[in-house]
C-alpha cells in the first residue's frame, strides 16, 4: 500500500555560496492532492522542486517523495515525476508529434507511438501533432509541455508558473486538465502567482525568499494571517490612498475603482483611525479580507535573503 504522502520532507535546505536560498522547510503533501507554492519571484519555489525530482541534492535535511528516499533514490524519483518548468524547452523546429516522440525515446517508453498519440488525443492536440512547435501561441506551447511531461505516466506532476502569459481562457482549460489529473490519481505541486489558481489548490504553502511562512487551506491562511479589512467608498477615495496609507493601524490600501480596501493586523486601531472617513461623506464599512491581502501581507514581513 501506497505511503499516504506523496512528499514528505523535513529540514530541507539549499544553499548557494553564503546565500541560503531554501531554509529547513517542512512539507507534506497527501496523495492526489493539488498544493500549491506561492510566494515572491526569488524565494526559493524552483529551486525546492529541483531538489524534489532529483535534479539538486539538498545541502541538509532528509525525506522522501512518491516513497523513495530524497538523496538515494533519486534515479527513481526521476522516472516517477513530471517536471513542467517556468520556460518552453521543447525543440520548436520539431513537430509537436515529433517533441513526444523525442521524450518517448528518452523515457524507453513501450509502445512509444502509441503512446504519443493517446497523449495527443488525451490532450487535444491531435489535430496540431504536424504543426512545428515553433508555430504555437504561448496557450498551446504550455499544453505541449504538460503532454511531455504526462507522457511516461508520472504519480507526481511539478509545475512552475505553468499558466504565465497565457490567456484567461487557456488559463481555465489548463486548471480543468490539472483538476482532472488529481481526480486520477496523480498528485500536484504548482507554483503560481495568480490569487484565483491558488484558490483552486487543495492547500497552499507560502515561501518567502527561502522561509516557508504559512501553509493551509486558502481559508486557513486568511483566518490564521490576522487581517481585518474595511471597505471605503465615495467619489473622492481614489484621492485619499496617499493620506489614508499614513494612518496608523492602515498595513494596506488597495483600489478598485472607486473603491479602496484597507487592511491591518491591528483591528481596533484600524477602525478607529477609519471612523472619522464617515463624516467626509464616504461610505466605511467591512469586507472580507482575500487571499491576495494576505500574500501582500506576508510579503511585507519578509525579509529579503538575496546579498
Amino acid at each position: 500500500m501506497p505511503a499516504e504522502f506523496a512528499i514528505d520532507v523535513q529540514g530541507i535546505t539549499k544553499r548557494f555560496g553564503a546565500r541560503t536560498v531554501v531554509d529547513r522547510v517542512d512539507l507534506q503533501v497527501r496523495r492526489g492532492e493539488i498544493y500549491g507554492f506561492l510566494g515572491p519571484n526569488g524565494s526559493g519555489k524552483t529551486t525546492f522542486l529541483r531538489m524534489l525530482c532529483g535534479l539538486l541534492t539538498p545541502d541538509a535535511g532528509s525525506g522522501t517523495c512518491l516513497g523513495f528516499d530524497l538523496r538515494r533514490e533519486s534515479a527513481q524519483i526521476k522516472r516517477r515525476v513530471g517536471y513542467m518548468t517556468q520556460r518552453f524547452s521543447y525543440y520548436e523546429d520539431l513537430t509537436l508529434e515529433e517533441n513526444l516522440d523525442f521524450i518517448g525515446r528518452i523515457y524507453g517508453i513501450p509502445n512509444r507511438r502509441a503512446e504519443v498519440a493517446g497523449c495527443l488525443d488525451k490532450l487535444g492536440l491531435k489535430d496540431r501533432r504536424r504543426q512545428l512547435a515553433g508555430e504555437l501561441s504561448g496557450g498551446w506551447k504550455q499544453r505541449l509541455a504538460l503532454a511531455a511531461s504526462l507522457l511516461h505516466h508520472p504519480e507526481l506532476l511539478l509545475l512552475d508558473e505553468p499558466t504565465a502569459g497565457v490567456d484567461p481562457k487557456a488559463r481555465r482549460d489548463f486548471w480543468d486538465e490539472v483538476h482532472q489529473l488529481a481526480a486520477g490519481g496523480i498528485t500536484v505541486l504548482v507554483t503560481t502567482h495568480y490569487m484565483d489558481e491558488a484558490e483552486r489548490c487543495h492547500r497552499l504553502a507560502y515561501l518567502a525568499y527561502g522561509e516557508l511562512l504559512a501553509a493551509g487551506t486558502a481559508a486557513e491562511l486568511v483566518r490564521h494571517a490576522g487581517l481585518t479589512t474595511w471597505r471605503v467608498q465615495g467619489e473622492a477615495a481614489p484621492a485619499l490612498g496617499a493620506r489614508l496609507r499614513a494612518l496608523p493601524g492602515v498595513e494596506q490600501v488597495v483600489p478598485f475603482g472607486t473603491v479602496l480596501h484597507l487592511s491591518g493586523s491591528q483591528a481596533e486601531l484600524l477602525g478607529q483611525s477609519l471612523a472619522p472617513l464617515r463624516a467626509e461623506g464616504l461610505t466605511v464599512e467591512p469586507a472580507a479580507t482575500s487571499l491576495e491581502d494576505v500574500f501582500i501581507h506576508l510579503m511585507q514581513r519578509a525579509k529579503d535573503n538575496y546579498r
